[in-house]
């Protein structure tokens, strides 16, 4: 890519971020995504926002297109694979996705902390509904996307019964993705955390894994945990990844531990409610990813968490990580950061 088209991307993002950062959150997520859509339209610059960068990594049986994906959270309902595709991603993670439609917590419930390059959120999985989400994900069958379908239980379903939840996402969209991530480490759905208890998590994949038995492919399931579990709690998650063969772990999802803070830790404490993610949770994804790796080399990793440059990157994929994924560095930095972390992290 030369310099000039490099510059030009640059001020491009500067100058729609500037905009963009004028209107509430959520409203600004929409005007981001139809804006990409509507200037991959035009074909010049479709040429040069359109970028494809494959360093194939095989990973849990898939072939990826390079390491760097979108993580969940970004695409909830499934309706940017195709642009996120053309960005650079090498896959995207849609979700979380529950069994029926659901709002979510009150607005606002996503915050910038833009001193800190952070978001706070309370969503609470708002999302369509897995039929809905189904309904898009057939647009997007092709071999050049890979899917990652993250699940969830919706907030009215009692922990006894989530099992069942995740298995209402899972059979319809068996189908439709390449892997999928049981999320149990979201702040914001009341009690989800105490799923990561061993044996309830025991219990949601002998379901899922039952069901996949007897489908004709095999299909990757992953589990997501939150950065601030105790060693003992890591502990059990290593002990339940090799009893059940979990396929991986992503290491990890938002922190509700607001000391990791250095400009907005009193606006934090004063909301009370929501993880925070980007770049201020790395060291505390990390820690994780260094206990984790410690105590047992044989675990698959994807690391997520505080990735806001190639240096950051790089850090993850030392740690013993084989993919990465981003999503708030992507909103502070745009597609600049796909650029610079895959030029940097090749062949690592």
């Amino acid at each position: 890519m030369t310099f000039v088209t490099l510059t030009l991307n640059f001020f491009m993002y500067s100058f729609f971020k500037f905009i963009l950062f004028l209107f509430p959150p959520e409203i600004a997520h929409k005007l981001a995504m139809q804006g990409i859509r509507l200037v991959l339209s035009i074909p010049v610059l479709n040429k040069i926002l359109t970028f494809s960068f494959v360093e194939p990594v095989n990973f849990t049986g898939i072939k990826f297109k390079n390491k760097l994906g979108m993580a969940a959270g970004f695409d909830k309902n499934a309706e940017y694979v195709d642009l996120l595709h053309k960005l650079g991603f090498g896959f995207v993670e849609i979700g979380t996705v529950t069994p029926e439609p659901q709002d979510g917590n009150p607005k606002p419930r996503l915050f910038r902390l833009k001193e800190d390059e952070a978001l706070m959120n309370r969503m609470g999985f708002n999302n369509l509904g897995v039929e809905k989400v189904v309904e898009n994900l057939k647009r997007f069958q092709k071999p050049e996307y890979i899917i990652g379908g993250n699940i969830g239980k919706n907030k009215w379903t009692p922990n006894e019964e989530a099992h069942l939840d995740y298995l209402k996402c899972f059979i319809p969209m068996y189908d439709y993705v390449d892997y999928f991530v049981v999320n149990v480490s979201s702040p914001n759905t009341p009690n989800l955390r105490a799923l990561q208890d061993k044996e309830t998590l025991i219990k949601i994949f002998e379901l899922l894994q039952n069901h996949r038995k007897s489908q004709v492919l095999s299909k990757p399931i992953y589990l997501k945990i939150a950065p601030d579990l105790t060693e003992g709690q890591l502990d059990d998650i290593i002990a339940v990844y090799h009893s059940m063969r979990i396929d991986a772990l992503i290491v990890s999802n938002t922190t509700i531990d607001y000391e990791v803070l250095n400009h907005n830790k009193v606006f934090a404490y004063k909301e009370k409610m929501g993880g925070i993610s980007g770049r201020p949770i790395a060291n505390k994804a990390n820690a994780v990813l260094a206990y984790l790796r410690r105590k047992d080399a044989s675990l698959k990793l994807i690391g997520v968490g505080g990735i806001d440059n190639a240096q950051s990157a790089c850090e993850k994929l030392n740690l013993g990580c084989e993919l990465i994924q981003v999503y708030t560095g992507f909103v502070y930095k745009g597609q600049a950061l796909i650029k610079d972390i895959l030029s940097v992290t090749t062949s690592k």
